[in-house]
């Protein structure tokens, strides 16, 4: 469950009669619990209270008091033995009048009335197993409205199926955002009048709902028509009580979808919601998912926290404004410079979504205005930063009107903040009529045009602020010369997910530049574009990406390209996960990079320590891996640079299934011990090698194909290969089954094979390798060193070559993608001694020899990131400490300086050298 459907749980058993008996088991119900965990603990199996109340260990203790007796019984589940044994994180006492609870870690408690308690339903979100909670707490109300106005929006739809279709779409998501802007105004005093909008409403249209859609009409029809035009607008009296907006936000058609009395009763219920309580930071992301039925149905995952936005925002320009206004400190003329400064600052966003990172940009910076004005005593002063220099381009019509009135009630609330509502309320209405978000594929405008830059103006093509944009914003900047930064979160998509629409445009920007641009992934397009804008303006762009542009082959793709501009990397934040409000807050991978034209600016690469702090550390330069290192691109090699084992993929089946076997299919054939020796061999693909699978296949010699044959179990195998492959598209797969008793390859070490898995997890500490006998061999999902020396292996299984192939290779989500030509070919190792291949032999040894010890424990067993054994680790240690001291004469300080090192020599061994 997310927060949203937490939040509706909740808020629904609160709205029902208070049943004691059943509340404990529908609170936990609500937080996600399934029945079967609701049911052992009603009957009692898993029910660990000792003062007859409902213990869920290492969850909550709940009890429900006796009415007028609830700080008593609170008191109880306090001191309660088994309340500390159960390692309970909250306890909760209730009547169904009074609610009482307490975060028992932290002390932190609520008591409020009970049809209170969905208001603090942030507060329990640790039992979703939602690790986001500080931050819902402080946005609950936007998850609540989100909430509400899905359920209208839904509700609409239903009943007005016309305004579903793609020509009606945008008139449906245009009356939301007029809907949204009057429940903000009504409860800020924008409309002269507590309740204005929704108490008419409820006034003036009939209870049966039939003429709903009317009245709202007149109010919309109202706030389009100017004050001095209303005695000839024939409005009725009830209606002339709203301002005259207009904006575009109530021009145009007043045409309203018609309402059942459900759809009315939601509509006051959001109405009778405090809207003064709105965040733009956060609401925004979250209700363009309302409109969207693809994504409605993952409705409040779509959370982008204020302190990750932070982490593209501070280092871009942020920080640097704040260390502008330090170094003022009282200086009149410092600070109206810096005020100055900050006025002719741009920020775009050309994948703005729903605003995120311009409303956070543009409150920022009132901020730090606002602390200008202070120290030079000029606290009524207007500001003088315009929110039409915060920009975008955003491809939803619904989510662009979003943006814009978020953008406007975050100035309004700044506004409030700073200077007063009496000064905020005067200059809010009318609203103007200048755009300055555009609607459109960001991919196939011009990001030139639209920033004012070169001269000559930005086309002028819309009066309305709200009415659907075209390829231009309006808007000519008076601010020539200031600062230019561009940021987003754009859309990532690989290659394979790409739309044929999508492929277009990467096509429509890298064809006849790059090579291999089908590779690239999505958000690819945003940073060439961003180094194209950069060629004719000076400016920083940072944007939040998949890792994969830095890993594997797109660096050789995308990088060179952009280097070429005349940009670099300016700042990078290192791989981390991009938080939303899903249980167990399961979010992508991604990194921040930064590019710049302007060569005065330090170089900042940013990670997060084992706190999960982000370090910041000064660097010469941060090459396309996020590295500080040289720029160098590594590419693949097809045999080892670094004078190891050549490594060789494992065998493709292309069996149809015939040849591998489970052990029950191998007992089927019903072979005599002889037979069993000579055809099966156990296998391993990644799976069976790390959690120890057992698989077999068939292995048929061509001297023994004779034999193979005459058993019928075999044969009918070996004709299912025949027929697979004669019916394959694959020419090459028809070739093979001229030998359909055999895989494609047939390679098995004479002595041993040390593998390696193929995908596995960036969580062990070490990779996935291992010895294999020679009876033994390897599908193509584990790539081999057949016959190879063991001191090969302890290269492999060491931090060094961990790192390496995290950087190097291609990830799939926070998973390894190994890769032989890539990782291990190109592997930096130093000229090793024959007493440093002795030594590392015994290192590997070592290793096998702890594993042994705790047989029958599989790789997935014995690499547990927090439970790894003693002996085993100190092995790796070892392991890890010798082969380094022939790197560098001691060990790492981290895995940065291993990567630095790693790129130094990377650079020498191929330096004049082919690859």
């Amino acid at each position: 469950m997310n927060a949203i459907e937490i939040e509706e749980a909740i808020s629904a058993l609160a709205e029902q009669d208070f049943d004691a008996y059943e509340f404990p088991f529908a609170f936990l119900e609500a937080f996600g619990n399934k029945k079967t965990t609701i049911e052992r603990l009603r009957k009692g199996a898993t029910n660990k209270s000792d003062i007859g109340g409902v213990l869920q260990s290492n969850h909550i203790h709940i009890k429900v008091a006796n009415e007028g007796e609830v700080s008593t019984t609170f008191k109880a589940l306090k001191d309660s033995d088994a309340t500390s044994k159960a390692k309970a994180k909250f306890i909760l006492a209730t009547d169904g009048k009074e609610f009482q609870s307490e975060e028992l870690i932290s002390g932190e408690t609520i008591a409020c009335e009970y049809t209170q308690f969905p208001d603090h339903f942030g507060f329990f979100l640790s039992l979703a197993g939602i690790s986001t909670v500080k931050q819902i707490r402080e946005n609950s109300f936007d998850i609540k409205a989100t909430s509400r106005l899905n359920k209208l929006y839904v509700k609409l739809l239903e009943e007005n199926p016309e305004w579903g279709t793609q020509e009606r779409r945008d008139d449906l998501n245009h009356f939301m955002a007029r809907l949204i802007f009057c429940f903000f105004a009504e409860d800020t005093d924008i409309f002269n009048g507590k309740d204005l909008f929704t108490a008419t409403v409820e006034q003036m249209s009939a209870r049966d709902s039939s003429n709903t859609h009317e009245v709202i009409g007149e109010i919309f029809r109202a706030m389009n028509t100017k004050i001095a035009n209303r005695e000839n607008a024939n409005l009725p009296r009830w209606a002339d009580a709203f301002p005259y907006v207009n904006g575009g936000l109530f021009s145009g058609s007043v045409d309203t979808p018609t309402f059942s009395k459900i759809a009315r009763t939601y509509l006051i219920h959001i109405g009778n919601l405090d809207w003064q309580k709105i965040n733009p930071d956060i609401f925004g992301s979250m209700i363009q998912a309302v409109a969207d039925d693809e994504e409605r149905g993952a409705l409040g995952m779509h959370y982008t926290s204020v302190p990750n936005i932070l982490k593209v925002l501070n280092p871009l320009f942020l920080d640097d404004l704040r260390a502008k206004l330090e170094e003022a400190g009282d200086s009149p003329i410092k600070l109206l410079n810096l005020r100055k400064r900050m006025a002719k600052i741009r920020v775009f966003d050309p994948a703005c979504g729903s605003g995120n990172f311009l409303v956070i940009a543009y409150k920022q910076m009132r901020e730090i205005e606002a602390e200008i004005n202070r120290r030079r005593k000029e606290n009524d002063r207007k500001t003088d930063i315009p929110i039409t220099n915060f920009r975008g381009i955003e491809l939803r019509h619904f989510s662009a009107e979003v943006a814009r009135l978020a953008l406007i009630i975050a100035e309004y609330q700044c506004d409030v903040t700073y200077r007063g509502q009496k000064e905020a309320l005067a200059e809010l209405l009318p609203l103007d009529t200048q755009n300055w978000i555009t609607c459109g594929n960001a991919l196939r405008l011009d990001w030139l045009s639209l920033m004012d830059v070169g001269g000559g103006g930005v086309k002028l093509t819309s009066n309305d602020l709200f009415e659907t944009p075209l390829e231009q914003a309006e808007i000519n900047f008076e601010n020539e010369g200031g600062e230019i930064y561009i940021c987003g979160n754009p859309p990532y998509l690989g290659s394979t997910w790409q739309s044929t629409a999508q492929k277009s445009d990467l096509k429509a920007i890298f064809d006849g530049r790059v090579q291999s641009w089908k590779s690239l992934d999505y958000v690819a397009g945003w940073f060439m574009k961003a180094a194209d804008f950069g060629q004719h303006a000076d400016c920083t762009a940072a944007f939040v990406s998949t890792n994969s542009i830095c890993q594997g082959q797109q660096v050789p793709i995308l990088w060179p390209a952009i280097f070429a501009s005349g940009h670099y990397i300016n700042f990078a934040h290192t791989s981390f996960k991009w938080a939303n409000l899903a249980s167990h807050n399961a979010g992508v991978t991604v990194a921040i990079i930064a590019v710049s034209n302007m060569s005065n600016q330090m170089r900042r690469l940013y990670s997060l320590n084992a706190d999960g702090e982000a370090v910041m550390k000064e660097v010469e330069n941060i090459n396309a891996y996020l590295v500080a290192a040289p720029d160098v691109t590594v590419q693949k090699a097809s045999k080892p640079l670094n004078g190891c084992a050549e490594m060789s993929f494992g065998n493709k089946p292309v069996d149809g299934g015939n040849l591998l076997l489970s052990s029950d299919e191998v007992e089927a054939l019903d072979l005599t011990p002889d037979q069993k020796a000579r055809f099966i061999r156990r296998i391993y693909g990644s799976a069976e090698f790390i959690q120890g699978k057992e698989r077999y296949c068939l292995w048929i010699k061509d001297k023994h194909l004779e034999e193979a044959q005459a058993i019928p179990s075999i044969s009918s195998r070996i004709e299912g290969v025949r027929t697979m492959r004669i019916a394959s598209r694959d020419k090459s797969a028809n070739e093979m089954a001229k030998r359909a008793h055999q895989m494609r390859e047939m390679n098995i070490g004479k002595k041993h094979t040390i593998g390696i898995a193929a995908i596995s997890s960036e969580n062990r500490p070490y990779l996935p390798c291992g010895l294999l006998g020679n009876d033994q061999t390897v599908t193509n999902k584990l790539f081999a060193l057949y016959d190879a020396p063991l001191w090969n292996m302890a290269l492999i299984a060491s931090r060094l070559h961990w790192v390496w192939i995290g950087t190097i290779c291609v990830r799939m989500r926070t998973d390894f993608s190994y890769s032989n030509t890539l990782g291990w070919n190109t592997f930096p190792v130093p000229k090793l001694t024959e007493k440093n291949k002795a030594d590392l032999t015994r290192c590997a040894e070592d290793i096998l020899l702890a594993r042994e010890a705790h047989f029958p424990a599989t790789i997935a067993d014995l690499y547990k990131p927090d439970d790894m054994p003693e002996n085993l680790r100190l092995a790796h240690v070892r392991n890890d400490e010798v082969l380094e001291r022939i790197y560098i004469g001691r060990r790492f300080k981290n895995d940065t300086e291993r990567l630095e090192k790693l790129f130094e020599l990377y650079t020498k061994m191929t330096k004049n050298r082919e690859l």
